[in-house]
């Protein structure tokens, strides 16, 4: 993801308003691996400025989005999460139990539709989301810790 200074002149080049809310927003979103959801970086950004509102966050990340900063995902957490890893494939690993999201960088070499099998799409990419359990979310027997339900 771009810095706070770049996504500043890319928002002004394309014409887009430069707000200190939205500079907030991305100082918020800058370097965080977390896959947040809107209300997450409402919560992050309302410490820094009380009076951010969620609806000043969802228009900026679809924005963000718009302009291919970062990517919009339904990985079944029940919210959308914002990916700002747009730089290198990957995909992705969520805890069934607490609903993290973490980025998974692996090849598939072998992967392919089999022919006719594309129903008539034209596929451009793929994404796989492997599910299981966080370290944080797995048996304490296995692991010693108690389980977290904070869905991070």
């Amino acid at each position: 993801m771009k810095t706070p200074e770049e996504l500043t002149e890319l928002f002004r080049s394309t014409g887009r308003k430069v707000t200190a809310q939205r500079q907030c927003i991305f100082r918020v979103l800058h370097g965080d691996v977390t896959h947040p959801s809107a209300e997450a970086v409402h919560a992050v950004a309302s410490r820094e400025m009380e009076t951010i509102s969620l609806k000043t966050v969802y228009q900026t990340l679809h924005d963000l989005a718009e302009l291919g900063e970062i990517v919009s995902l339904d990985v079944g957490t029940g919210m959308t999460r914002f990916d700002p890893n747009v730089d290198d494939p990957h995909h992705h690993l969520v805890c069934r139990e607490c609903g993290r999201v973490r980025d998974l960088v692996a090849v598939f070499p072998e992967l392919q539709i089999p022919k006719g099998a594309e129903l008539g799409f034209q596929v451009g990419s793929a994404e796989i989301v492997f599910r299981g359990l966080c370290p944080e979310c797995q048996p304490a027997t296995r692991t010693g810790r108690v389980p977290a339900r904070a869905g991070k």
